[in-house]
């Protein structure tokens, strides 16, 4: 038993790890495809590119896991039956439970080493490519400005005809759009003939120095009908600095790596302590509103109005203790105060609303470390039996299976979470939900593996038309005898 076992394990263990690293690279490239914008005509350097992407791998795992033992699965079994391999072994008394017994246990090995990959680097390696991506243009500025097209650096739009130097700092042809700040376009084009980028490891300010060039500025006039008589400034200058912050686009430098506020970044531990402040801190909010709401209506009548309701008895109608500009008075402080008051609900609400979904978010990340060591075990016992049934190896048929199940697999796992996002349902559910939904599955397939029936049983479907045309010549045969 010892020799099939180890077998086994090497038949599947030498296809998972082919139909890995392939699967990997298939999906490092769609990483390439989605980053290009960022990579692409920048004059990144080879290790910038290796860091970057070295920071990105590990995020891909828990996708391409999943799917690779399923496949392998698939072609491991679906070989050993189409080479009758399965029939000796039941020949021989071994079942299928038993020949999965020793991959059992080598995919709940690899399920650990999932989990706790999941839990440790994938957040470090989360943290070192977001911060990676927030500081590449603070370790060479001139990676933030393409060639002979616009890149938006801060509250300006730049396009430069020509980079040179070492690391890109000469700038020829350039061009510059002038954002501003209230969001109503651009009013001021700079344009001159050459310049340099200057920057400091000490400062997040990136320094522009232009040289020979024009400053155009559009004139706001004070009445709109009066645009067309004043179109637009216009001065030369022989040198002209422009001082940039970057410090909302990056940090000071490679190295300060403080950006820290995505769920991704946490582990099991991070995320259980980061979910108990958040709640704390949104059922703290919600008592102190609804403690407060009360006080801020306060009363809507003036310091004589007790007075006058004690000496006179407690009417139906209050405003009739009034005169009519009292009334009057009282009527609009109460719908101010009123509408006030709803405009704060509806800020409160949204403010909760997007607190809750950070929870959810937090809460679904917490799962997600879960979820794939139950993923490996799911799609074992869907791929294992499903190989034995169809008894088919190869590339052909098992890809095709594979990548419908899987599909299935992410396309409901993914509904789930933006729903439970959302808070349309429990975030545990919008998790677990693609899990739940395809355990039947791996259940019924082996079951029918272990008992040797096919995928479908056709006798189900075959058996009702065979009776139906046993009777329609039943009927035909005698009325040709009759002849």
């Amino acid at each position: 038993m010892k020799i099939l076992d180890k077998y086994l394990l090497k038949t599947f263990l030498g296809t998972f790890a082919t139909v890995f690293v392939i699967l990997f690279f298939v999906f490092i490239l769609q990483t390439v495809w989605l980053f290009i914008a960022e990579l692409a005509g920048k004059d990144l350097d080879f290790m910038m590119v290796i860091k970057f992407l070295a920071f990105s791998m590990p995020r891909i795992v828990p996708l391409v896991l999943p799917l690779s033992i399923l496949l392998s699965s698939i072609m491991s079994f679906g070989n050993l039956s189409e080479h009758y391999e399965f029939a000796a072994m039941k020949s021989s008394g071994i079942s299928l439970q038993r020949a999965m017994r020793s991959l059992t246990i080598a995919i709940a090995i690899l399920s650990v080493v999932a989990f706790f990959f999941a839990n440790n680097v994938i957040p470090y390696a989360e943290f070192k490519f977001i911060n990676f991506r927030k500081n590449i243009a603070q370790a060479k500025p001139a990676l933030a400005i393409a060639e002979g097209q616009f890149s938006d650096v801060g509250l300006y739009n730049i396009k430069v005809n020509k980079k040179s130097g070492e690391n890109g700092n000469h700038l020829t042809g350039i061009t510059i759009h002038q954002k501003n700040q209230n969001g109503d376009g651009s009013k001021t084009v700079i344009r001159a003939t050459d310049g340099e980028l200057i920057s400091s490891d000490k400062t997040s300010i990136l320094q522009l120095v232009l040289n020979d060039g024009n400053y155009y500025q559009d004139i706001v006039p004070k009445k709109y009908e009066d645009r067309d008589k004043l179109p637009f400034a216009k001065s030369s200058f022989k040198k002209y600095r422009i001082n940039i912050d970057l410090s909302q686009l990056n940090k000071v430098d490679t190295k300060d790596e403080t950006v820290s506020n995505t769920n991704s970044m946490l582990n099991v531990g991070d995320l259980k302590y980061t979910l108990d402040s958040l709640n704390k801190n949104r059922n703290a909010e919600i008592v102190s509103f609804s403690e407060n709401s009360g006080a801020r209506v306060g009363t809507l009548v003036d310091n004589n109005a007790p007075q006058i309701v004690k000496k006179k008895p407690l009417a139906k109608n209050l405003l009739a203790l009034f005169d009519n500009k009292k009334k009057v008075e009282i009527l609009k402080a109460a719908s101010s105060n009123v509408q006030s008051t709803l405009y704060t609900i509806d800020a409160t609400r949204n403010e909760l609303d997007n607190k809750k979904k950070n929870i959810n978010s937090h809460i679904l990340s917490l799962n997600d470390k879960f979820v794939i060591v139950y993923a490996c075990f799911l799609m074992f016992f869907i791929g294992a039996p499903l190989g034995a049934i169809i008894r088919k190896g190869g590339l052909g048929l098992p890809i095709v299976f594979a990548v419908l199940i899987f599909i299935s697999f992410h396309f409901i796992n993914t509904f789930g979470k933006r729903i439970s996002q959302e808070d349309g349902m429990s975030p545990f559910l919008g998790a677990w939900m693609s899990s739940i939904i395809l355990t039947p599955l791996a259940i019924l397939l082996t079951y029918r593996a272990t008992n040797d029936i096919g995928l479908i049983n056709m006798d189900v479907i075959l058996a009702p038309v065979q009776k139906v045309f046993q009777k329609v010549f039943q009927k035909i045969i005698p009325s040709q005898n009759k002849e």
